[in-house]
């Protein structure tokens, strides 16, 4: 039964809903503006809100605002270090492989699953990491407050656990953390502006995102049938971008797609095809399939023709933590 409130009517939550702040996709700051700037790892997992009421429980949530706390068992006993005072923490849920690097393939089979007895084995199984990297909410808002401000308050609640960690940042010296990350297999580097407030919701060029390839976040809206041994599989997906007017078509991809994945894809756009093209432009491609423009994938491609299309695109992984609209 969920708590009430001393009218009959449900508690009010002892924390605000926040939407993650997102970063923009660009290269790292000058050397001559690097000391205005903070700098993180990026890290190759799926993003998470940590609410908790300050009882000595945990809720988690996605990017896309679903609850997670049931996917992720492990992360339950964070709850008793942040008992006291209500919280919201912002972080990245990451699975490690064996040399400590993150593998987002790996953390998908994690991700979704709401079974506590299939969460539990795969939590000794898989075992998650939540690195955290900010918080919005102590006992009160601290969205106001700029990020070196926020940083120092998370260090000083000295949340370290067999399952999450609170990494440090280096303020400048924006190439060595570059450099760094690079030897350490990550993704890239988070560049934040010391001075920015948290803004919940909002793609903010106070955050950087700079990655070791350009890759892109697009709309599934269709695909084509693979030839030969691919005979009804996808041989390759129809990608857009989300735009004011439309879902913009940009490309054929195919290159990159495991079989396993191409039988994964198949078995959705058994449920989610339609007679209709999702996409506001023309696809001049031939046997299309359409489908409804619910999955999310990423991309790495070299860039852009003058047409507006994906040069030499390659599949990376589906994103089920996104939806269209991120």
């Amino acid at each position: 039964m969920a708590p009430t409130s001393g009218r009959g009517g449900p508690a009010a939550r002892p924390y605000p809903v926040i939407r993650p702040m997102l970063a923009v996709i660009g290269a790292l700051p000058p050397e001559s503006e690097e000391a205005a700037w903070g700098f993180e790892a990026k890290w190759d997992g799926a993003r998470c809100v940590v609410n908790s009421a300050g009882d000595g429980t945990v809720q988690l949530v996605t990017r896309a605002g679903n609850d997670a706390t049931a996917a992720y068992p492990e992360l339950g006993p964070l709850g008793a270090q942040l008992r006291g005072r209500p919280t919201v923490l912002d972080g990245e849920v990451v699975v490690l492989d064996a040399a400590g690097r993150p593998d987002f393939g790996l953390l998908q089979r994690r991700m979704g699953v709401v079974n506590p007895r299939r969460s539990a084995r795969l939590a000794m199984e898989i075992p998650v990491q939540l690195v955290l990297f900010d918080v919005m909410y102590l006992g009160g808002p601290l969205l106001e407050a700029p990020y070196h401000e926020r940083r120092a308050v998370l260090s000083g609640l000295g949340l370290a656990g067999p399952n999450w960690s609170v990494p440090g940042y280096v303020a400048g010296h924006g190439r060595q953390a570059w450099e760094a990350a690079g030897r350490g297999g990550l993704e890239g580097v988070m560049a934040k502006r010391l001075t920015s407030p948290y803004l919940p919701g909002v793609r903010s060029d106070d955050w950087v995102k700079t990655k070791y390839l350009e890759t892109l976040d697009i709309v599934i809206g269709g695909w084509t049938e693979g030839r030969g041994a691919l005979r009804g599989l996808p041989g390759s997906v129809l990608a857009g971008v989300v735009e004011p007017a439309g879902l913009r078509f940009v490309g054929a991809v195919g290159s990159g797609l495991s079989d396993q994945e191409r039988r994964e894809l198949a078995g959705y756009f058994g449920v989610i095809g339609t007679d209709r093209s999702p996409f506001s432009n023309p696809v001049d491609l031939a046997g299309v399939h359409w489908a409804e423009p619910r999955l999310v994938a990423e991309i790495a491609f070299t860039g852009w023709t003058a047409t507006g299309r994906i040069r030499h695109p390659v599949w990376h992984r589906l994103r089920p933590d996104l939806t269209r609209l991120d």
